[in-house]
């Protein structure tokens, strides 16, 4: 079973992003979050956030509170894609603009289960 956690418009460089994500995909999760929490970089915080969320909907999806431990989740797929952009002006020399563009990206993780689940589990989804 897996869950997806979204975060759009998040206000950095899909370029700068990608460079932690790159990190944490195909990671267990506990080792993801450990990066995460080490990096000093501003996009490990947003990553994290998302990480955090993506975990706790697995775990409501699955209907076990803080079990994500026991079925040994891991970050299946991890995505920023760039979003839209804001186009602002700078005054430049001569009377002239420059324009400057600040840049925005959607993240998109996906966190999934290494060990099925139990029994209980797959009684349930059949009925």
């Amino acid at each position: 079973m897996e869950a997806v956690a979204k975060l759009k418009n998040c206000p950095m460089s899909a370029r700068k992003m990608r460079l932690v994500v790159d990190n944490i995909r195909g990671r267990n999760v506990v080792e993801a979050l450990n990066l995460l929490r080490y990096t000093r970089n501003e996009a490990a915080i947003w990553l994290e956030k998302v990480l955090l969320s993506a975990i706790s909907n697995w775990e409501n999806k699955a209907g076990m509170q803080g079990a994500a431990d026991e079925f040994d989740l891991y970050v299946k797929t991890a995505l920023s894609d760039e979003a839209g952009m804001l186009k602002r002006f700078r005054p430049a020399p001569h009377g002239r603009a420059h324009r400057i563009r600040k840049r925005s990206n959607h993240i998109t993780l996906v966190v999934s289960n290494r060990v099925p689940l139990g029994q209980e589990g797959a009684e349930g989804e059949e009925e």
